[in-house]
């Protein structure tokens, strides 16, 4: 008859319970594996699996009580390296929502909106075109492979039970939110540049002219403008995707290296 000690119990839970934790806050954060439209028990699934797959490999686990207040301390600890990593994914798709935004308001496409469960808000189309474009290319170029090692990389620099954090690493981390504008501008602006020097034209002959109706003009011309840009932008949108996901995976080795507590002294 096999007999299984408290201890040895103990020993098992530990070693694959606070790995489960930070692989699971990570899931819920990141934009591909959190999105409402995968059920939880996936989510659930895939995170057991890779945490069953990643246990024998971590570094020794603290010797700390599963039931106690360092535990505690630990658990959160563990949920806020994974959802940091998510944030940063956010961050990296937020660019193309973004740049969808800045065109679709140059294309007059302000009103063409719809619900989207995973934000709770109101979405423009053609940046949600964009958002599903850049997800296909993510998973092309093979990005959640990577964020995958990235993810189990985590547990040699940034150990369990590191117990603290380098406070720089989270100033950068917002700071990091800047790609969105600074991206997502240098995205959109083949198609933002043109429309806005379009816009600028019908509004000077709207005043040299009032009795000429450019809403007519200006509207289709606007739309027909941006549609044409876009479909030249499609054809070199690789290369930008390529480039901000090389910058956004780098930053996230970088943030999980600076992440970790400065040495005493």
């Amino acid at each position: 008859m096999i007999e299984v000690t408290f201890d040895q119990l103990h020993g098992w839970l530990v070693l694959f319970f606070w790995p489960f934790v930070r692989i699971t806050s990570f899931m819920l954060a990141a934009p591909l594996l959190g999105h409402s439209s995968v059920p939880r028990q996936a989510k659930l699934g895939l995170a057991f699996l890779m945490t069953v797959a990643l246990g024998p490999t971590l570094p020794d686990m603290p010797d700390t009580p599963l039931f106690s207040w360092a535990s505690l301390g630990i658990i959160i600890e563990q949920m806020l390296i994974g959802i940091a990593m998510g944030i940063v994914l956010q961050v990296m798709f937020a660019v193309v929502q973004a740049a969808g935004e800045f065109i679709g308001l140059q294309m007059g496409l302000g009103f063409a909106t719809f619900f989207a469960p995973d934000t709770g808000a109101n979405t423009m189309i053609l940046s949600r075109v964009l958002y599903m474009i850049t997800l296909l290319l993510f998973l092309a170029f093979n990005g959640h492979l990577v964020v995958i090692e990235i993810l189990a990389s985590t547990f040699f620099t940034l150990p369990v039970g590191i117990g603290g954090f380098n406070p720089g690493a989270f100033e950068l981390l917002v700071r990091f939110g800047s790609t969105i504008v600074v991206s997502g501008l240098l995205l959109a602006l083949p198609l933002v540049g043109p429309l806005l020097i379009i816009n600028l034209s019908l509004g000077i002959l709207n005043r040299s002219a009032p009795q000429l109706t450019v809403f007519n003009v200006g509207f289709p011309m606007s739309l027909l403008t941006g549609l044409t840009l876009l479909m030249v932008l499609m054809s070199d949108i690789g290369r930008f995707m390529q480039r901000l996901f090389s910058d956004s995976l780098l930053f996230m080795r970088q943030f999980l290296e600076i992440l970790a507590p400065l040495p005493p002294g």
